[in-house]
C-alpha cells in the first residue's frame, strides 16, 4: 500500500510540476510572470484537489461500470457525477487557496477564479480518470483472459498427453506380455531383458509427466521399446537411429515418437509378410527441428485426412503439436520410393537439456 500511494503520489506531482511550468510559460510569453513558488503553489492546490477526490471516481466507475450491454443505463449517473465532481473540485481548490494565500482573499473572489480557470479542466479530468479505469481494467480482464487461456491449453494438453499413454499401453502391454509368456519356455535370458525394458519403459511412463523433453531423452525411452520390439519380431525386425548431436538438446513433446514407430510397424510387417526396416532420424536446420520415422514394407494408398483420422497415434500427435505450438509445428505423410511411407515432423527448436540422472533412472 505505501507503495502504491507513492506512485500514486508521484503521478499527480508529475502534473503539478508541468502546468506548473505551462503556466509560468504561458505568462512569460504575455510579458509578466509571478513568483516561480506561486506557479507551484496554485497548481498544487488544484492537482492535489483531483488527486484527494479521484477515489471516488474509480469507486463510481467500478460501481457504475460503462460497457457494452449497459452503456446508456450507467453514462447519466456519470455525467452528473462528473458536474458534481467539478463542483466538489473548484470550492475545495477555492477552500485551500484561501487559507493557504498570504493576502487571503475572500472565499467567493477565489471560488470564481477557480471557476473560470478550473472547471472545464476539472469536467474533462473525470472523465479521463473514467477512460484510465476502464482501460486498466479491459486490460487486466484480457490478461486474465490470456493467462486463463494458456492454462486451459495446458491442461488440455495434459490430458492429451494422458489419454494418449492410455491408448498406447493397454495395446502394446498386451503384446508384450504374450510375447514373453512365450519366451519364457524358449529363451529364459532372453524374456527376462524383455521384461527389464518393459519395467524401465513403464516406470519412466509414470514418473515423468512433462509435456516436452530433450530428444536425447526421448532417443533413450525409444530405444527401451525399439529394444522390446525387436526381441518380438527377432530377425524379421532392424531397426536405425541417427540422430544429429546439435539436435539432441532440442525440446521435443513426450511421446512424440513411440506413436510414429509403432505406426510404422503397425502397417510395415504387422500387415505384410517378411522383414522390413523402421529408421528414425532427427536433425536441426537453422530454428527448426526435424524428425522423421520410415518404414520400407508399408505403402501410402489413402489421403493424409484419412490417414491421421483413422489412427490413434497420428491423429494425437497431430493434435498435440497443435496445442503445443499452433501452426509452427507440421507432421505429415510421405510416400518413398519405391516401397515405404516416411512421417515429417517440424519442430520449432528449443534448447532443453536433458534431465540430470534420466538416462540412468530408465536404464535401471
Amino acid at each position: 500500500m505505501p507503495v502504491r500511494f507513492l506512485r500514486y503520489m508521484a503521478v499527480w506531482t508529475i502534473l503539478v510540476v508541468l502546468f506548473a511550468l505551462q503556466g509560468y510559460a504561458t505568462d512569460a510569453v504575455r510579458g509578466f510572470t509571478w513568483n516561480a513558488s506561486d506557479y507551484i503553489r496554485w497548481s498544487m492546490i488544484q492537482w492535489y484537489t483531483l488527486a484527494a477526490l479521484a477515489p471516488a471516481v474509480f469507486w463510481l466507475a467500478a460501481r457504475y461500470p460503462i460497457e457494452p450491454s449497459r452503456r446508456l443505463r450507467f453514462l447519466p449517473v456519470h455525467v452528473l457525477a462528473s458536474v458534481a465532481f467539478t463542483a466538489c473540485a473548484v470550492l475545495l481548490a477555492a477552500s485551500v487557496a484561501h487559507i493557504l494565500e498570504p493576502s487571503q482573499p475572500p472565499v467567493a473572489e477565489q471560488l470564481s477564479q477557480f471557476i473560470s480557470k478550473y472547471a472545464v479542466t476539472d469536467l474533462f479530468v473525470y472523465w479521463v480518470l473514467l477512460v484510465i479505469w476502464h482501460a486498466g481494467r479491459f486490460y487486466r480482464e484480457k490478461n486474465r483472459r490470456t493467462v486463463q487461456s494458456a492454462q486451459l491449453q495446458a491442461q488440455l494438453a495434459q490430458s492429451r498427453l494422458q489419454v494418449l499413454k492410455m491408448q498406447l499401453q493397454p495395446h502394446f502391454l498386451f503384446n508384450t506380455l504374450h510375447a514373453i509368456s512365450t519366451l519364457i519356455r524358449e529363451d529364459a535370458a532372453v524374456a527376462e531383458d524383455m521384461l527389464l525394458r518393459l519395467s524401465d519403459l513403464l516406470r519412466a511412463y509414470l514418473d515423468d509427466d512433462r509435456q516436452e523433453i530433450a530428444l536425447a531423452s526421448e532417443l533413450e525411452l525409444l530405444d527401451l521399446y525399439l529394444g522390446i520390439q525387436r526381441i518380438r519380431f527377432k530377425d524379421r525386425l532392424t531397426t536405425r537411429v541417427d540422430a544429429a548431436a546439435s539436435a539432441l538438446d532440442g525440446a521435443v513433446p513426450g511421446l512424440i515418437l513411440q506413436p510414429l514407430v509403432e505406426n510404422a510397424i503397425h502397417h510395415g510387417i504387422g500387415k505384410h509378410a517378411g522383414s522390413d526396416q523402421v529408421e528414425v532420424t532427427a536433425y536441426r536446420d537453422a530454428d527448426s527441428l526435424y524428425l522423421e520415422v520410415r518404414n520400407h514394407g508399408s505403402t501410402l494408398d489413402m489421403p493424409q485426412e484419412e490417414a491421421f483420422g483413422r489412427g490413434v497415434g497420428l491423429s494425437n500427435s497431430r493434435l498435440r503439436l497443435k496445442e503445443l505450438y499452433g501452426d509452427t509445428a507440421t507432421i505429415y505423410l510421405d510416400a518413398l520410393t519405391p516401397q515405404g511411407v516416411v512421417c515429417r515432423v517440424r519442430l520449432p527448436f528449443r534448447a532443453m537439456p536433458a534431465r540430470p540422472g534420466f538416462a540412468a533412472g530408465v536404464a535401471a
